[in-house]
């Protein structure tokens, strides 16, 4: 009897460990696609609160931002994102960090020019009180 209890309790924690994991998974979907709109609106007041303090933002031009510069290219109105178009997205769990790796279309014009580019993007997400933040951001064109 023993025996089966214990069975039944190590099912009962995989379902609920893979419960919490689903979840996961769908929270970070939702923050690549309420990252995406922000972009696009060109709302830094919503990306304020979705980066962390210390996010590293990597272009695919190869010029590297922190968030207080990223952020103020969108409060000076230098960015003009038309779209930001997901075509595919994988997501791993690693604890309270994540990883979306996606092939993205985006398209709009920034400080140096209009830009419409397709690119395999990374970003690094970590839970900070319970809220997933974009904590790095890579991107590679894509031929």
């Amino acid at each position: 009897m023993l025996s089966l209890m214990r069975k039944l309790l190590f099912c009962f924690l995989l379902a609920v460990a893979a419960s919490f994991a689903a979840n996961d998974e769908e929270a970070i979907r939702k923050a690549e696609k309420t990252w995406a709109a922000a972009v696009v609106a060109g709302d830094y007041n919503a990306l304020d609160k979705l980066l962390t303090s210390q996010m590293i933002y990597a272009h695919s031009t190869g010029e590297v931002q922190d968030r207080d510069v990223y952020i103020g290219k969108f409060k000076q109105n230098l960015y003009h994102y038309k779209g930001v178009d997901y075509s595919s997205t994988v997501v791993k769990l690693y604890g309270d960090a994540a990883v979306a790796h996606s092939k993205v279309h985006m398209y709009g014009t920034s400080d140096t020019g209009p830009f419409d580019v397709h690119v395999m993007m990374m970003h690094l997400w970590v839970k900070q009180d319970g809220n997933w933040k974009l904590a790095a951001h890579q991107t590679t064109k894509l031929p």
